[in-house]
């Protein structure tokens, strides 16, 4: 396949400057930008019949975590929002058992979108990771399965929704929650989100959507699957700089092999 023939590119013009211009705006005003139907049905279709027939090599985890994502700090009580366990349980595939000749290979490589990319989210470059693992990723999330609330390490994710959950596993976020580069961690917002005290966030995704999101100060979750039907995401990993590999802790810990 061609671009053209994976992207919407009537209704995103992913090259023309005007449109650039507009996405970054908004995406720096919200730290959210959300561009449905931006892969075409026939493309995210067979997104979706590549890894339906590579489920059986799906590595499955149940971890539970902090939203930080770091290990305890003693310093804390166990109930501080600094230590409270959340639980993340999802089926993952990793970029070795993509096929070469998959749509989601093809756009993740475009040069055209990763231009898009760097002026949208503000980068100089994109590059894949150096592991085998970790540029694209299938996230697989069946019934009850959840992403616990956490923050992220990286200062941007991109997910295209490739199939919707009947019910549930919505994407919940609460924005400036903590300021990781000053260190003010947001103690007091974590508790109120996690005891459902304050109002949240919710990002509607149908097969096809591509959504920035920028998590490294905003609080996120996947809601639990409350349907039949998984929900499959992928995840497009890029860095701004070459060479770089997921840790090999990192790797055991969400594909369970380091290659």
């Amino acid at each position: 396949m061609e671009l053209q023939d994976i992207i919407d590119l009537k209704t995103f013009p992913i090259a023309d400057a005007d449109f650039r211009a507009a996405s970054k705006e908004e995406f720096d005003k919200t730290g959210v930008f959300v561009m449905s139907g931006f892969v075409r049905q026939h493309a995210i279709e067979a997104v979706r019949d590549e890894g339906i027939a590579n489920k059986d090599k799906v590595f499955k985890s149940a971890t539970q975590h902090n939203v930080y994502l770091t290990p305890k700090d003693e310093a804390f009580a166990d109930d501080h929002a600094r230590n409270r366990l959340v639980t993340s349980s999802k089926g993952c595939i990793t970029d070795d058992l993509m096929p070469q000749e998959s749509p989601l290979r093809t756009l993740y490589n475009d040069p055209i979108f990763r231009d898009f990319l760097c002026e949208v989210l503000g980068e100089e470059a994109m590059h894949e990771y150096a592991d085998p693992l970790s540029s694209i990723n299938l996230h697989f999330a069946e019934t009850g399965e959840e992403l616990g609330w956490h923050f992220d390490n990286s200062s941007f994710a991109i997910t295209l929704m490739v199939q919707a959950p009947e019910k549930g596993g919505k994407f919940e976020y609460v924005n400036a929650v903590r300021d990781a580069d000053t260190g003010e961690m947001g103690f007091d917002k974590v508790d109120e989100i996690l005891d459902g005290k304050l109002p949240v966030e919710t990002v509607e995704a149908d097969a096809g959507t591509l959504v920035f999101f920028r998590g490294r100060n905003s609080i996120h979750r996947v809601a639990p699957n409350e349907g039949n039907q998984t929900r499959i995401l992928a995840v497009l990993a890029y860095n701004s700089e070459p060479g770089v590999e997921l840790s090999e802790a990192a790797r055991m810990t969400f594909y369970g092999r380091l290659n």
